[in-house]
C-alpha cells in the first residue's frame, strides 16, 4: 500500500483483542482488513484496543488525539448475533458477566463518573444498515451495545467527541464459522462478507448527510 500524504482526512477503524478464552477476535480481522485502505478520498487507520476497562479508553483516546480523525468506527464482537450490528446507543454503566482480559469485573459502576447517561451514535445508521441490506449483507439497527467492553469504548468514544463534528459510532459483528464451529449451535459470517459489509457501511457514513427518517424495523 503505498504511503498517503497527510493532507488525506482519515478514517479511524478500531478492533479488540482476543477475550473470553477466544484465540482470534474478529473485530480486530476486519479492521486489518481495510487499514492503509483509500476510501473516497479517506485514508483508513485501524487500531487494535485491549480488551480492558479504562485501558482501551486511554488507547482510545491516544489514537484521536494522534490521527485527528474525521469519522470513527469502533467494531467488536458479539456472540450469537447473525448479522452487522449498528449500534444506537451507548450507556454510561459498566456491569460485567465476566472478567476483562486485565481479570477486572465492575459491577454497576459508570464508565466516565458525572458524565451523562447515555450518548447516541452520530453515525447515519438507519442509511448504513439500507445500504447493507440492499447489497445482500445481512445487518440491523442494535438498541443495546451490551455493558462490557464494547459499550464501555462506545461510550468513552461518543463522550471524546461529544461537541464534535466527528462523525462516530459502533458496529458488532458475528463470530467467524471457525469461532461458531466451537459453540454449535452459533449463527457466524465470513470475513469476506464483513468487509464487503464494512466498505459499504463506511461509505454511507461519508456520504449520507441527513440519515432515513424510518422505523429501524422497516428499513427494506
Amino acid at each position: 500500500m503505498p504511503h498517503l500524504p497527510p493532507s488525506h482526512p482519515c478514517i479511524l477503524l478500531t478492533g479488540f483483542d482476543a477475550f473470553g478464552g477466544e484465540s482470534i477476535n474478529p473485530s480486530w480481522l476486519l479492521a486489518q482488513t481495510l487499514d492503509g485502505a483509500l476510501l473516497s478520498g479517506h485514508r483508513v487507520v485501524s487500531r487494535r484496543l485491549p480488551c480492558v476497562f479504562g485501558e482501551a479508553l486511554r488507547e482510545l483516546q491516544q489514537a484521536l488525539d494522534e490521527l485527528q480523525p474525521s469519522l470513527v468506527l469502533a467494531l467488536g464482537q458479539a456472540a450469537g448475533r447473525a448479522e452487522l450490528s449498528l449500534e444506537r446507543v451507548a450507556i454510561n454503566v459498566d456491569d460485567a458477566r465476566i472478567p476483562d482480559n486485565a481479570g477486572a469485573q465492575p459491577i454497576d459502576e459508570p464508565v466516565i463518573p458525572g458524565a451523562p447517561a447515555a450518548y447516541f451514535s452520530t453515525l447515519p445508521i438507519k442509511a448504513m444498515c439500507a445500504a447493507l441490506r440492499e447489497a445482500g449483507v445481512p445487518a440491523g439497527v442494535s438498541q443495546t451495545a451490551g455493558t462490557f467492553v464494547c459499550n464501555h469504548v462506545f461510550f468513552g468514544l461518543q463522550h471524546a467527541l461529544a461537541g464534535h463534528p466527528v462523525r462516530s459510532g459502533f458496529m458488532h459483528i458475528p463470530m467467524l464459522p471457525e469461532q461458531a464451529a466451537r459453540h454449535s449451535p452459533m449463527p457466524s459470517m465470513s470475513l469476506a462478507t464483513m468487509e464487503q459489509g464494512l466498505r459499504l457501511a463506511l461509505q454511507a457514513a461519508l456520504h449520507v448527510s441527513q440519515d432515513l427518517h424510518v422505523s429501524a424495523g422497516s428499513i427494506a
